[in-house]
């Protein structure tokens, strides 16, 4: 491991924000350790830039820090040869990536993961690790077809994360409407409006535990005139908890103390620190989830 991705820097203290409002490990029996991979080809966005390679990004010193505070080792890297080594050290993996990450070149100037590598993290999760993706982790490892349908033959890692990016309108604000309010991290929280940049999705698994569904209603551009869909979910995969929320886009979204609670939320419960109802609900609370026009 090369000593600028094990740097673990004081998020908080040198960000100015508040700690996350949950213990991340409550009911923790043993010390957990996270790997935190956000290589980017193509967009990189701000809260995982790094300003120079040494120096760790927005998001990687906030989630460093808190782990720090509660016991939780979290690595934070960028390098896609990681997963060629030992992942089995790693008790979830958290994902803020984007693009084809076995793509020789990439926006942040990183190496890129093999294929073999790629099929180790998949075998791991579904062996039993956690996994939580943020925002353009859903624009990883892109099915073949065209943007704007569904497809049937999906990128395996489609398959595990249970859904997949399509596009992407300007920034406004936006109701999501909290479809399962017992889930870790949803206690007390009712359906709220941010300003973010919401994405459209599509593919999504059968299996899908839905926690917040982004409602469509007045939301303009045309890639949002279709029905309300799943914006942040819980399935399984294999034996492993896999955890997406569209959330992240900017820094602000982040420190918003709502936010952090569904953050923090999906991490105690893709590492096992939180048990939940994740019976399959995509049909009841988004039954037109897949139809891409009203």
């Amino acid at each position: 491991m090369k000593r600028r991705e094990m740097l673990k820097l004081s998020g908080a203290a040198i960000l100015g924000v508040s700690a996350f409002p949950l213990g991340w490990t409550q009911a923790a029996q043993k010390k957990h350790k996270i790997l935190y991979f956000t290589r980017s080809v193509g967009f990189q966005h701000s809260p995982v830039a790094r300003k120079t390679k040494d120096e760790l990004s927005f998001s990687e010193k906030l989630l460093v820090d808190e782990g720090q505070k509660h016991g939780v080792e979290v690595v934070c890297s960028k390098d896609g040869t990681i997963f060629d080594g030992d992942i089995d050290q790693y008790d979830c993996f958290a994902f803020y990536s984007c693009g084809n990450l076995c793509a020789p070149k990439s926006t942040d100037g990183f190496p890129p993961m093999t294929p073999a590598g790629k099929q180790k993290l998949l075998d791991a999760v579904a062996g039993g690790k956690g996994f939580v993706g943020f925002h353009s982790a859903s624009d990883t490892f892109h099915s073949k077809g065209r943007a704007n349908e569904i497809q049937t033959d999906l990128d395996p890692y489609i398959v595990m994360l249970g859904g997949e990016f399509i596009v992407h309108g300007r920034q406004q604000k936006a109701k999501m409407k909290v479809a399962s309010p017992k889930f870790p991290g949803l206690e007390g929280v009712e359906d709220f409006e941010l300003l973010e940049e919401w994405y459209a999705l599509k593919n999504f698994a059968k299996d899908l535990h839905v926690i917040l569904v982004q409602e469509t209603e007045g939301m303009v551009d045309d890639c949002y005139q279709r029905p309300p869909f799943p914006a942040t979910w819980a399935h399984k995969h294999g034996k492993g908890r896999v955890y997406f929320t569209s959330l992240g886009h900017r820094e602000d979204v982040w420190t918003n103390p709502t936010c952090q609670k569904i953050i923090l939320g999906g991490f105690q419960w893709a590492l096992g620190d939180a048990e939940a109802d994740i019976t399959p609900n995509i049909e009841q609370v988004t039954p037109k989830a897949n139809q891409l026009k009203r």
